[in-house]
Parts: structure tokens; sequence; C-alpha cells
């Protein structure tokens, strides 16, 4: 099995016990992008809307959209935090994207 599929499972695991830690916090989400292809990233970058090397490509990311317990939608990086900090308490290589100001984003570096 190659070293990318590898990192993949190891991400895909941790999105799915992020997701479980959130339902157990009373929030919810639902899933947003996850993957990319290089031509939508390249446009986003254009945009100015992201970079052109998005780990989303890779399958390495993935945007959550979050729900407090009363249903709204939390759209403020400061709402995810706990969530990041739980996500990057998971592996040594997953990082928030509250970091860089985009808080509902989650991922694995290479």
């Amino acid at each position: 099995m190659a070293g990318l599929v590898k990192k993949q499972i190891v991400f895909t695991r941790n999105v799915a016990k992020l997701i479980d830690y959130i339902f157990s916090q009373g929030y919810f989400c639902t899933l947003g992008e996850a993957y990319r292809t290089e031509e939508q990233a390249l446009l986003y970058a254009q945009q100015g809307k992201g970079i052109k090397a998005s780990l989303h490509c890779k399958r390495l990311a993935i945007d959550l959209n979050l729900f407090s317990p009363s249903g709204k939608y939390l759209t403020a990086s400061e709402d995810h935090k706990s969530f990041g900090t739980f996500w990057e308490s998971l592996d040594k290589n997953n990082v928030w994207g509250g970091n860089f100001n985009d808080g509902n984003h989650y991922q694995m570096s290479e």
C-alpha cells in the first residue's frame, strides 16, 4: 500500500473520531468540501480563496459545517476552537485551520 494511501486512511479515521467528538459534545456537523481537483484548487488560488497546493487535492483535508446544540450555524473560527484542539491531539500531523484563519478546515500535513 502506497504511503499516501496509508496517510489517507489515518486521516479518514481521525475525521471519524472528530465527527463523533463533535456530536458527543452536543454539537452537530455536516460535511463540507473534502476532495478538490487540481483545477479547482488553481481556480480558488487565483480568486484568493485557497492555495494551489491544497491538501484537499490529496484527500488530506476536510471542511466541516458546524452547528450549535440549538441548531445555529456557526461560522467563526472561535466556534471550532475546542474541536481544533481535539483534532490536533489525535495525530502529530493534524493541523487545525483556525491557526491560519480557516476555522472549519481540518487537515493532515504530509
